[in-house]
């Protein structure tokens, strides 16, 4: 009976069976356990900066690409995106994903507080590097992230070069084993911005007869190779808040006729600062010096600006030309007790080094005042320029310092620095600490960059807040200043961030020996199928000593 069953179950597979398996095969493979969505990742990333200076190309010239993830030390190809911890990339190793890679994605580190000074050092110069030339690959950055940090390590141990591998047969089993992943960016072709770069600034009138105008400056914007992520703590937040704090101690003064001061006291705010070769304070200055009517800037004794002062309690005063001995620099330069570093202005560079140079090309005396010791310090690009305690309470001690030279000299009070003199004034010269702390962190809470700053409705945002703060000691105007459509001096692109997708993948070889085995496992199959027949009749003539009848 047995055998009548079998002969039934032998005549099937002479039948349709194979095509119905071919078909219900890829079914099988679909309803798969195996969780397609664990299998990709969506992160938020920043897109490189992106900016024309005088037409001179910076930055990332794209920002779509399709390719297989690499890490550092395995990608080849174009069809490669470079994958890396910013901190592990050196500048000739950027130099060559530059001209050779598809893309570039870095990972910023998980808690910039825990470097290193040497590693610090390394990314704010990588930095530099990278800023400096166009890059016609996309180059994107990410915060750190655990899962990033999951595919880094698959990535860093997955590709095993040949040279790193003791066989041939080896090399070609890791790369048939590894996991692999394909790194996805859809975004918008770039496209210029429109960009209104704003100076915002407000006077307290000295005594009447007294015509001397002193200037304290400072731009609010800030600058470093991710717009996105450029919070600029020190270069330029310190420097805005130092000016809304002066603007408060000396309006306290200027507001009762008996201690007036005799000169005038203007505070400006700017932006599109250092990275756009100081645009507003230069079209501010045209329209002020080149108009009908002259009168703010009208015998300016000095010009103070202030830039990255919260680094260090160490102020230097940066000039062109060194102070005369009897001038007014020279008078304040020996209250602050700072020293003087003396830098010619080069016309002939891209960018100027400090924002006092601005006023020094219009002939006015003028100066800055910074904690740092040199204009090409790279710390006043980076995106590592962060908020900090200890800054908070530089930033206090130097504004409080700054705020007692310019009354002794305001006041003109005989001993240069005399701290009996400035007792009188230390009700009004205390500073608020507690506004520095808010306006600190306010500003370097968020980006500052030339694409979010200048793009904006200047009574709206960063702008208005700015305004809203100066207007509450004196009258402010807001002068809104327009690029050159024709011949613009710079240009600002976007997008500035995107959507980045990771998908886990098997590397092409690995579809390819799957391909093979799976042809070969169903040639096995259909000739197994095929074939049974005989087999069975052969099996059945053994077992019952003759063949059987059909």
């Amino acid at each position: 009976m047995w055998l009548d069953e079998a002969d039934g179950f032998a005549e099937i597979f002479k039948g349709y069976l194979p095509y119905y398996l071919l078909v219900a095969l890829p079914i099988f493979i679909i309803m798969s356990p195996v969780n397609p969505v664990a299998a990709s990742h969506e992160f938020s990333v920043y897109r490189m900066q992106q900016y024309d200076l005088h037409t001179v190309p910076h930055g990332c010239r794209s920002s779509s690409f399709n390719l297989e993830g690499r890490f550092l030390t395995s990608w080849s190809t174009s069809r490669h995106c470079v994958v890396a911890r910013v901190q592990d990339v050196s500048i000739d190793q950027f130099m060559e994903i530059r001209a050779k890679a598809g893309a570039l994605l870095l990972v910023l580190p998980k808690n910039d507080t825990v470097l290193t000074p040497e590693e610090k050092e390394h990314i704010q110069l990588l930095e530099m590097a990278m800023i400096q030339q166009e890059v016609n690959a996309p180059v994107y950055f990410a915060q750190w992230t655990p899962e990033f940090e999951d595919i880094i390590r698959d990535l860093q141990h997955s590709f095993i070069t040949d040279d790193k591998s003791g066989t041939a047969l080896e090399a070609m089993f890791n790369s048939v084993s590894s996991n692999g992943y394909q790194i996805v960016v859809s975004a918008t072709a770039p496209q210029k911005m429109d960009s209104k770069p704003t100076t915002l600034h407000g006077k307290l009138v000295g005594r009447a007869g007294a015509a001397q105008t002193i200037v304290v400056a400072a731009h609010y914007d800030s600058n470093a190779v991710v717009p996105e992520l450029s919070q600029g703590a020190d270069s330029n937040a310190s420097g805005a808040v130092a000016v809304l704090e002066l603007a408060r101690i000396f309006s306290r003064l200027y507001s009762s006729p008996t201690v007036r001061g005799g000169p005038s006291l203007l505070f400006v705010l700017t932006s599109a600062g250092h990275s756009l070769n100081y645009f507003s304070v230069k079209k501010w200055l045209e329209e002020r010096l080149d108009s009908t009517d002259a009168s703010l800037l009208q015998d300016v004794s000095f010009v103070m600006c202030l830039d990255s002062i919260s680094s260090s309690t160490d102020i230097t005063m940066h000039v062109s030309k060194p102070p005369k001995p009897g001038g007014a620099a020279h008078s304040l330069k020996g209250r602050l007790r700072a020293p003087v570093a003396h830098k010619k202005i080069n016309l002939a560079d891209e960018t100027l080094a400090w924002p006092h140079e601005r006023f020094s090309i219009r002939r006015m005396t003028a100066f800055t005042l910074s904690s740092l010791q040199s204009h090409k310090d790279p710390s006043r690009s980076s995106v590592l320029d962060t908020a900090s305690g200890g800054a908070l309470h530089n930033l206090s001690a130097n504004v409080a310092r700054i705020a007692r030279a310019l009354a002794s000299h305001v006041y003109n009070l005989t001993a240069e620095g005399s701290d009996e003199d400035l007792a009188l004034f230390d009700d009004a010269l205390g500073v608020d600490e507690a506004a520095i702390k808010h306006w600190y962190n306010y500003l370097s809470s968020q980006s500052r960059a030339p694409q979010t700053v200048t793009t904006t409705a200047p009574n709206s945002g960063l702008t208005a807040a700015l305004e809203r703060a100066l207007s509450r000691y004196m009258e402010v105007t807001v002068s809104v200043h327009a690029v050159d459509k024709r011949e613009p001096e710079y240009t600002l692109y976007s997008p500035t961030r995107a959507i980045l997708y990771v998908y886990s993948v098997k590397p092409a070889v690995f579809d390819l020996i799957l391909t093979l085995a799976i042809v070969a496992y169903l040639t096995v199959v259909y000739f197994a199928i095929q074939l049974f027949p005989r087999f069975y009749e052969e099996y059945a003539k053994i077992v019952t000593g003759k063949a059987k009848v059909h």
